[in-house]
């Protein structure tokens, strides 16, 4: 009998144990192989990896990592079968080392591009997406980004600050509340219908969110940058507002390859009034289906 007992008991466990891990991802492991943590949204495991060795300028103005420096990678699925899709901020002469690195880990390359013009150094953004168990690709990624001058140990936490006197302007203006950290005022305004990669729905931490940030650029100014992430109708309304409100259109172009309906994302960077960014930038806004 307790031998019988003995049997269903292990057999319970190893149920509820394999239940659990189909359940979502074992974080902890992420961290061990990427050697940082991130944030948890949802089913959705974010992990960023800031520029900070880069002083890059854009028309004279010091560009904050925040701003439009951050590499990412967001994690999703289960240990066993994740997904991991995100982008790489990086160097021109690293951008091949670290392609050779991820499509040796198959993983795939869906855009190497620009984000804004005339920064120096000359920045790339490269767009990834992998498969396969969690920890592998964490540790695929890691082994990447190691070909870069990428930062890779522990970031030092950012103290806590007080919220520039342009936030009030910039969110009264928008109607919606950002997010204030390291100096920068960002901004993740989802679609209002799904986006779903290879039948997955996606979720703003994976990129498919109005992506806006703002940062101080001498007195009285800000600096704003990011992309709109558009359907094929909104584009070119998108275009005329920021045109009206002389915001520079920096790029054009995909990030992904699968996805549905198919998307296109719009860079932009202005540098004027907190009143008349922000104003710019609603303009925009107002031109794309969001919730």
């Amino acid at each position: 009998m307790n031998t019988k007992r003995n049997l269903l008991l292990a057999t319970v466990l190893l149920l509820t144990s394999r239940l659990l891990s189909a359940q979502g991802l074992d974080i902890s492991k992420i961290d061990d192989a990427l050697g940082r943590s991130g944030q948890k949204a949802g089913d959705v495991y974010r992990v960023g990896f800031p520029r900070t060795d880069l002083h890059v300028t854009v028309a004279g103005v010091v560009v904050k990592p925040g701003l439009a420096l951050g590499s990412w990678a967001a994690f999703s699925g289960t240990d066993d079968h994740a997904m991991v899709m995100g982008d790489l901020v990086l160097l021109e002469k690293e951008v091949n080392p670290v392609l050779l690195k991820l499509r040796a880990a198959n993983f795939e390359i869906t855009a190497v591009h620009n984000h804004v013009l005339d920064e120096t150094p000359q920045i790339l953004y490269m767009h990834y997406l992998g498969h396969g168990p969690a920890a592998e690709l964490a540790k695929s990624l890691h082994a990447a980004l190691a070909s870069s001058q990428t930062p890779l140990g522990k970031p030092t936490p950012a103290q806590p600050s007080e919220p520039a006197a342009f936030v009030k302007i910039v969110e009264d203006t928008l109607g919606v509340k950002g997010a204030w950290n390291g100096g920068v005022l960002g901004f993740g305004v989802p679609r209002a219908e799904p986006v779903t990669e290879e039948g997955i729905t996606l979720t703003t931490p994976q990129g498919v969110a109005e992506a806006i940030n703002f940062q101080e650029a001498g007195l009285g100014k800000v600096a704003t940058t990011g992309d709109f992430v558009l359907i094929a109708s909104e584009v070119n309304p998108v275009i005329s507002a920021l045109e009206a409100h002389n915001i520079q259109v920096t790029a054009l172009h995909s990030h992904m390859l699968t996805e549905q309906p198919r998307l296109f994302f719009m860079h932009f960077w202005s540098v004027g009034s907190p009143e008349a960014v922000a104003q710019g930038i609603k303009g925009a806004l107002d031109k794309i289906h969001t919730k």
